[in-house]
């Protein structure tokens, strides 16, 4: 819960470091752009946003997302809707890092100050955008996988699922979690390549596709919130869940009460 308190903290911070940087106005309009609708941490950012145009007064928080977190054309429409309509300030959780760099120029341009934060955005912060807030998600994976690997004595096959093709904060934590695990010569990865995305039920059923895997596999290690929720469902379904070691990512609640 510590983390999902800090990410809390961080959307406060970034709205209150926004305000005395856009321009003068009888009301400033910041536009909060998550990846997406669909996850708790998002409804807890969004939270977190309102929290912090209350401290800072006279601040207007707009919150636009795509519908789904892998709908990267979507988020690059309603950033470039939003600096056409000449907003005070943006802060951003890119869904890529070279994607939406071309719409933080335009911005940039335009002078409308954006942070990022969540996931990190080609470019230099000081220069290209104010500045990124984050969590060291690369640490955070090397923790899960320290710990799955301690529950298996070091030693036993291993399932990790990803997130999406291209690189973002989550695509760091499986990195983090593969150079871990890789110390432990007993430890046998057995799926590494494989894409989960989507809602919580396509997760679940991309989970269900891998049966035979997930029957040989001795632990699994899930990189977010909807792959961690489809991969429980789906171990349930599959008379597993408690008999595999699970290591997810986020604190959804069904997920802390699995624990």
């Amino acid at each position: 819960m510590k983390i999902t308190h800090f990410r809390f903290l961080i959307v406060v911070i970034i709205i209150l470091g926004l305000q005395p940087l856009v321009l003068t106005q009888e009301k400033l309009k910041i536009v909060v752009f998550p990846k997406s609708n669909t996850a708790l941490f998002w409804k807890i950012a969004h939270t977190g946003a309102k929290l912090g145009a209350v401290a800072s007064g006279g601040v207007d928080i707009i919150w636009r997302a795509p519908e789904i977190e892998n709908d990267i054309t979507k988020q690059i429409s309603i950033v470039e809707q939003s600096i056409a309509e000449g907003v005070s300030g943006i802060a951003l959780a890119p869904l890529d890092n070279k994607a939406l760099a071309e719409s933080v120029a335009k911005a940039a341009k335009k002078k409308i100050p954006v942070i990022i934060f969540d996931s990190a955005l080609k470019g230099t912060a000081g220069k290209d955008f104010l500045s990124f807030v984050s969590v060291n998600n690369k640490v955070a994976g090397s923790l899960a996988g320290e710990h799955l690997a301690k529950l298996l004595g070091g030693k036993g096959k291993v399932v990790m699922l990803r997130y999406m093709v291209s690189k973002s904060n989550i695509s760091d934590r499986e990195d983090g979690f593969l150079e871990a695990v890789a110390k432990y010569q007993g430890i046998q990865v057995i799926v590494k390549n494989r894409y989960v995305n989507g809602t919580v039920d396509e997760a679940t059923n991309e989970c269900m596709k891998m049966e035979d895997k997930l029957k040989e596999c001795d632990g699994i290690f899930c990189s977010y919130e909807q792959s961690t929720m489809g991969m429980l469902f789906a171990l349930r379904k599959l008379e597993l869940a408690g008999k595999v070691k699970f290591v997810g990512f986020d604190t959804p609640a069904p997920a802390m009460a699995a624990l």
